[in-house]
């Protein structure tokens, strides 16, 4: 499938899709007009992408983790990320109480000043 395609049915800009791939993320064929060529699976491998962007993962550790994310994965390689991936998620966990504590600060103050 193409570019526009693949946006389309994942909700990904092209633009987006061209930055995957500059990361190492999404690997296409090229046509021989010179236009990008997805595999049918590249919808899920966005998908998965997008998810794991979404939570915080920095694009260097998404092109490490996406091969764990398939059903043919080294669970050696895949295991070895466990640590990193604790590791972000006890930073995120951290953070989202410092958010929480913020919100009921200001809960706080809205109720304490409201007329």
């Amino acid at each position: 499938m193409k570019i526009g395609e693949l946006s389309e049915r994942t909700g990904a800009s092209p633009r987006s899709l061209r930055y995957y791939e500059q990361q190492g993320l999404l690997s296409p064929d090229r046509s021989s007009n010179g236009y990008r060529e997805y595999p049918s699976n590249a919808v899920a491998t966005v998908e998965t992408i997008r998810a794991l962007l979404e939570i915080g993962l920095p694009s260097s550790l998404v092109r490490e983790v996406l091969p764990c994310t398939v059903a043919d994965r080294s669970e050696a390689a895949c295991h070895g990320l466990l640590a990193q991936i604790a590791e972000l998620r006890d930073d995120v966990r951290s953070k989202a109480a410092r958010l929480q504590a913020v919100e009921a600060s200001l809960s706080s103050y809205l109720e304490d000043n409201a007329a």
